[in-house]
């Protein structure tokens, strides 16, 4: 197939094998790329976590878990090769850079192959330079660039995160026996980020916690991964008030489906911001934002309805601070 010849695209692969979040802002290039090429067929290789958010989609056609562990070295990589070859692609779209993955592209045969010009992006032949570093736009506007290589010219923002109605009833009944059984009396917390840099102090989402208890008198519910258990159970003990402990309980899905529910999500920069835009609740976001790449240019809520509390220092930013700003979008 010509490099210049789109039409000819039959079988698509998408790779995103980051964490959920990188991934969810994803979707929607992977929703555009559904519209562009709907007569295709479209895989998406994911990490299993992440892939939870589409297994269900109608974007989707397949997908390939990707387990770092089960791909590593030189054999790893001949076994991805393998993997991707039994599909024979007509392109692939990279959309987190790694070597492992230019190589293995190359390797398949596939004869489009975009991505980022860096960890042998000399492989590819339809290649962009990697700037996401300077923070100049959001990530899902650098997922957009990434596409438009091959053509495809997003029409509308969509972020197609399925759960099913098993999955909404089940957040529904959470929030029903917490008495807090409507969107108007039910706030998410997640305290933590993956990356310390980005942390804003855990004192201060305590005092903002017990704030939140005292004006609103609703029901909180904290959420987070597994490797958050011992955390969240040292900020409910810390925090003296009343907060539902969901951390490490709910599935991907079930997350998005009970995020839905909820009046907001209080957050610093993580996955479940990401999450909780693409099911349309509002955020109220805590970020520092002296590192571009890592600032909320690049990274913040995507959408309107949402705040971003922002410093150079985390430090800086009080409780009060993010409680005032609260208020303010409750209030609208």
């Amino acid at each position: 197939m010509s490099k210049s010849n789109t039409s000819a695209i039959k079988k698509i692969l998408a790779i995103r094998t980051d964490r959920f979040g990188e991934f969810t802002l994803t979707l929607p290039a992977i929703h555009s790329l559904r519209e562009a090429f709907p007569d295709s067929r479209l895989i998406v290789m994911a990490n299993p976590y992440s892939a939870q958010l589409i297994e269900a989609s109608p974007d989707v056609d397949g997908i390939i878990k990707y387990e770092a562990s089960a791909y590593s070295g030189l054999r790893g990589i001949m076994r991805l090769v393998r993997e991707i070859r039994k599909f024979n692609f007509d392109a692939a779209i990279i959309f987190n850079p790694k070597k492992d993955f230019n190589i293995a592209a190359f390797l398949a045969r596939i004869p489009l192959r975009i991505g980022y010009n860096r960890k042998w992006g000399f492989l590819l032949n339809r290649r962009m330079a990697d700037l996401k570093y300077l923070g100049l736009k959001h990530e899902v506007e650098y997922n957009f660039d990434l596409i438009k290589l091959i053509g495809v010219l997003p029409k509308k923002i969509i972020f197609p995160v399925m759960f099913s109605k098993n999955e909404a009833d089940y957040a529904k009944d959470i929030l029903s026996k917490a008495g807090a059984g409507n969107v108007s009396s039910a706030i998410a917390i997640h305290p933590w980020t993956s990356d310390p840099i980005k942390q804003w102090p855990i004192d201060f989402f305590i005092q903002l916690a017990r704030m939140l208890a005292a004006e609103f008198g609703q029901k909180m519910f904290l959420i987070g991964g597994k490797d958050e258990e011992t955390l969240a159970a040292d900020f409910i003990k810390r925090s003296g008030i009343s907060v539902i402990n969901l951390v490490g309980r709910l599935t991907l899905r079930q997350l998005a489906a009970l995020l839905k529910e909820c009046r907001l999500l209080v957050s610093g920069d993580s996955g479940p911001v990401h999450v909780a835009c693409a099911v349309g609740t509002p955020v109220a976001a805590i970020f520092r934002n002296d590192i571009p790449g890592k600032s909320p240019r690049r990274w913040g809520p995507w959408g309107e309805g949402n705040t971003v509390i922002e410093k150079n220092n985390l430090t800086q930013i009080n409780a009060q601070e993010v409680f005032n700003r609260i208020k303010e979008i409750s209030s609208r």
